[in-house]
């Protein structure tokens, strides 16, 4: 068996020290169930010639992916080592969407993203070590320690967030598409967010004005199946997320396999030129799933899904599954795989050692970039200047 093949079926992760239970919530099962077979269904892979998009590219895909993979394993093993506090939520299993909508933009144009911002953060260009330092709370993290697990950014990059508010970032993405038009550029804005996101008054107000300003902002949800532990189609009125999209009429609106970075890569470089071209914005479903909990205080299966649903989908492990494909058409081997994967382990264990020797903040610097004036208080007093 191939060594990749092992993410079809790695151990599980009882994330922090919540133990897996086998219960769960019984109410529209049969539902969920056949929209899982669905999701599942509507996965028809073209057999595209890989090869026709460089050996270079689709191996540096599938470093991306790998690096991306160790490093938010690291980031559970630190995190149930205490050091990484507060919210940390995973993306294992995600990595295809990401690093194929990404790997389509310019280095001019801009991201943003969610809460579960690390991959993200990474493959936008931020370095590992950086976005490790901020998980740990520390001065080298990219947004100096102040921000952590939800809130990377990197405005040398473009990566304008890590945002913890669900659906908030909606409306800025907007806005920097609206000065990209006000000032006649022709970068695209890239925002990622969640399947809740679409049942939110954020939604609609950005998705109304980009639609009906013609600005070059490309909008994907990545749909996981969950909205914390919610079935999506137990909140949703509609079976398929992109139908939302449909409502403006200036938009495109299209589903793409979020298990494959191909797919997400040739939707988001078409995504870009209608932007650029056409002043027409986007909205993508990309119909994915994550393997863990929503976030490290949740376990991975037993309350709001079963151990073989979850399964079920890594069979479909976007990594492996590329893997296998690049194999079939002489554009991997072994010796190539155990290079890349080989250095992503080695890059996560560079960014955790890194991040456990960055200082802390001094904390005289907590009131920094949150008051316009000096603070005129001290630690132990606040708002002195009322």
């Amino acid at each position: 068996m191939p060594v990749w093949a092992s993410f079809r079926g790695s151990p599980e992760m009882t994330e922090g020290s919540i133990p897996i239970q086998e219960t769960r919530v019984e109410q529209d099962v049969s539902q969920h169930e056949v929209q899982q077979e669905r999701r599942i269904a509507d996965r028809d892979r073209p057999d595209l010639d890989l090869g026709a998009y460089g050996r270079e590219l689709v191996q540096e895909m599938l470093w991306s992916m790998l690096l991306s993979r160790r490093f938010e394993e690291k980031c559970a093993e630190a995190y149930q080592m205490g050091r990484i506090g507060g919210f940390c939520h995973l993306y294992i299993g995600q990595e295809a969407v990401a690093v194929g909508a990404i790997r389509a933009l310019r280095s001019d144009d801009y991201v943003f993203t969610a809460y579960r911002d690390h991959a993200q953060a990474i493959v936008r260009g931020i370095e590992p070590r950086a976005v490790m330092a901020e998980l740990f709370g520390r001065v080298d993290g990219c947004s100096g320690g102040a921000g952590g697990s939800m809130h990377m950014f990197g405005a040398d990059v473009n990566f304008m967030g890590g945002h913890g508010i669900v659906g908030t970032h909606l409306p800025l993405a907007a806005g920097v598409g609206y000065a990209i038009r006000y000032r006649g550029g022709d970068q695209v804005v890239l925002c990622f967010f969640g399947d809740s996101v679409v049942n939110g008054g954020p939604f609609h107000e950005a998705f109304n004005m980009v639609a009906k300003w013609g600005l070059p902002v490309v909008y994907i949800v990545e749909n996981n199946a969950y909205g914390m532990g919610t079935a999506t189609d137990r909140v949703a009125s509609v079976e398929q997320l992109v139908t939302r999209g449909h409502a403006y009429e200036e938009m495109h609106a299209e589903r793409v396999d979020g298990q494959d970075v191909i797919a997400m890569y040739d939707a988001v470089t078409r995504a870009a030129d209608r932007a650029r071209d056409e002043r027409r914005p986007t909205f993508l479903e990309a119909v994915t799933y994550r393997y863990l909990g929503h976030s490290m205080s949740d376990p991975a299966h037993g309350t709001y899904r079963t151990k073989e649903e979850v399964q079920g989908e890594r069979k479909n492990d976007p990594i492996a599954t590329f893997c296998d494909r690049l194999i079939t058409q002489g554009l991997l081997d072994q010796e190539d795989y155990d290079r890349l994967d080989q250095a992503a382990i080695a890059a996560s264990e560079d960014a955790a050692e890194f991040a456990e020797n960055s200082p802390h903040p001094d904390s005289s610097v907590v009131y920094e970039n949150v008051y316009r004036d000096e603070y005129l208080g001290g630690l132990d007093r606040r708002d002195a200047w009322r």
